[in-house]
């Protein structure tokens, strides 16, 4: 359909383009025969960048037809509505997330094959992805604060001690990006309201973590795990409808009443709160960093053993 579109807007471009010829308004080199891609035409009055009129036809088309965050990719024909996969996510618009116990969503990255898996397809084309095999443990503050932008002990750590000991080639693609640190309330019943709440306040960096509200929204269970609410009443079947379940890690989400405490997936597969310098019980990292939009796959399907590759 979108390919039947693009040939009628360029037929009726290239109408209206010999019209202006016509009349005079299109300017051809001698050597020039229309319609060449070569004609050009003045666009001083236009509004178009281009004067090449192949490009005034191009720009035309990508402003009534703008690409989508998954046109031209490898995922443009991968959305599914049920088992395990990649979803269009009911909260945030033009963005998709894998869903399920084990989605075919890993990419090989900083020469770590199949070590990292991907959250999601942002509307700016953007891949975030988080390292599934654990860092180390480490405390999410020394200090006892939940203010990740403050920044927290970890903040620092990730994005220098960490940061600098990835390879040249992962630190030119992953882009410092906007991180959701806004806080939330516990045992909330409304997972609209939890990702406005966590949208709310933004933190500008490349290294980060997951928010409690993607742990959540990964589980493809709707009916039993679809809040935080739901998802702690039913943490015993809804870990096992999520790949992002694991032993213990820190979520990037501050609880909104508790100055000190911030969202942990635990051990048992429940998203509590704990103290930001919890040592009670191990609690371990899973970086999470956004990858350009220029990043291309340009291989594999995805799956742990043939996971996607980037260039």
């Amino acid at each position: 359909m979108k390919e039947k579109m693009k040939k009628i807007l360029k037929n009726r471009i290239f109408i209206f383009a010999l019209g202006l010829f016509i009349a005079g308004s299109i300017s051809v080199a001698a050597e020039t025969f229309f319609p060449s891609n070569d004609v050009t035409y003045d666009n001083t009055e236009s509004g178009l960048a281009s004067t090449n009129v192949q490009g005034a036809i191009d720009e035309l088309y990508n402003a009534c037809f703008p690409k989508g965050p998954l046109d031209g990719t490898v995922f443009e024909d991968k959305v599914v509505t049920s088992g395990d996969g990649l979803y269009e996510d009911e909260y945030e618009e033009a963005r998709y997330i894998f869903k399920g116990k084990n989605p075919n969503n890993y990419v090989t990255f900083n020469n770590e094959e199949a070590g990292w898996r991907i959250i999601s397809i942002e509307p700016d084309r953007k891949l975030k992805i988080m390292q599934i095999e654990t860092m180390r443990e480490e405390t999410w503050d020394s200090s006892g604060n939940n203010s990740w932008d403050r920044p927290a002990s970890l903040n620092t750590y990730l994005n220098g001690t960490y940061y600098n000991r990835l390879t040249d080639i992962a630190k030119q693609q992953i882009v410092a990006s906007d991180f959701s640190i806004g806080g939330i309330t516990n045992n909330n019943n409304d997972m609209k309201t939890q990702v406005s709440d966590e949208n709310s306040k933004k933190w500008n960096g490349k290294v980060a973590l997951a928010t409690a509200s993607e742990y959540i929204r990964s589980c493809n269970n709707n009916s039993s795990c679809k809040t935080l609410r739901l998802y702690s009443n039913n943490y015993t079947t809804c870990r096992n409808t999520t790949w992002m379940y694991d032993e213990a890690w820190w979520t990037i989400t501050p609880d909104s009443s508790r100055t000190s405490y911030v969202f942990i997936v635990n051990a048992a597969g429940d998203v509590t709160n704990s103290n930001t310098i919890n040592n009670s019980f191990s609690i371990n990292v899973h970086p999470v960093v956004y990858l350009s939009s220029d990043i291309k796959i340009t291989g594999g399907d995805g799956s742990q053993s043939n996971p996607y590759t980037l260039s």
